[in-house]
């Protein structure tokens, strides 16, 4: 055997041992990706669908399916969870599940918002965009929901556009249509609910 021939057939065999090796290399890998913990989804955790009605998410009426007479005219907003009304669950157990449900006029809003409303109701993801806290207070001078933390201000008669503070984004709307005297879901959030990653705005954390 030449010398060229045998400088040869090593870089042959070296070459299948590298390959045979990254190959074994990914298949040991293989486990451990597919050990890495996946978020499950429950019951309680599944994002609002259509037909879900909604529940009282705090106070002494908490779990308590909301009608439209319990919603406020002008205000203000009331927090709540969606409830698969045929297992009865309440999906409490993800944050981005809650809502804010506000009654108004229907002609004081907006015409991209009346598509999602409910003679007048609008429902709200009650996350807030700019860092994850919870849209719980109404400036009824202003009539404009509000971010505590930071001092968002957000329209809901305007599809809950910012118009000041620090959110990068609008709340997200979730379309709702009437069923006799509630409010019941008709689709699924218009953008994701909460904080997206990459819109996050400098500023310490917020306690929700």
């Amino acid at each position: 055997m030449s010398k060229k021939t045998d400088t040869t057939r090593r870089a042959i065999v070296g070459a299948t041992i590298g390959v045979g090796l990254g190959i074994g290399s990914l298949s040991l890998l293989a486990p451990v990706i597919s050990l890495r913990p996946k978020k499950e989804e429950t019951p309680e955790t599944e994002p609002p669908k259509e037909g879900d009605v909604f529940t009282f998410a705090v106070g002494d009426n908490a779990g308590k399916e909301i009608t439209f007479d319990d919603l406020p005219l002008e205000g203000p907003a009331v927090l709540a969870f969606p409830k698969d009304p045929k297992t009865g669950v309440i999906k409490s157990g993800e944050k981005t599940n809650l809502v804010l449900l506000i009654r108004l006029k229907p002609d004081e809003l907006s015409e991209k918002v009346r598509q999602y409303a409910a003679d007048g109701t609008v429902a709200y993801s009650a996350i807030c965009t700019h860092l994850g806290c919870t849209v719980g207070e109404w400036d009824a001078a202003k009539g404009l929901l509000l971010c505590p933390c930071h001092k968002g201000f957000f329209d809901p008669r305007n599809g809950a556009e910012v118009v000041a503070g620090p959110p990068p984004r609008p709340l997200p709307t979730l379309p709702i249509r009437a069923e006799g005297n509630k409010p019941v879901v008709a689709g699924g959030f218009t953008s994701p609910p909460g904080v997206l990653a990459g819109t996050e705005a400098a500023g310490g954390s917020c306690a929700v």
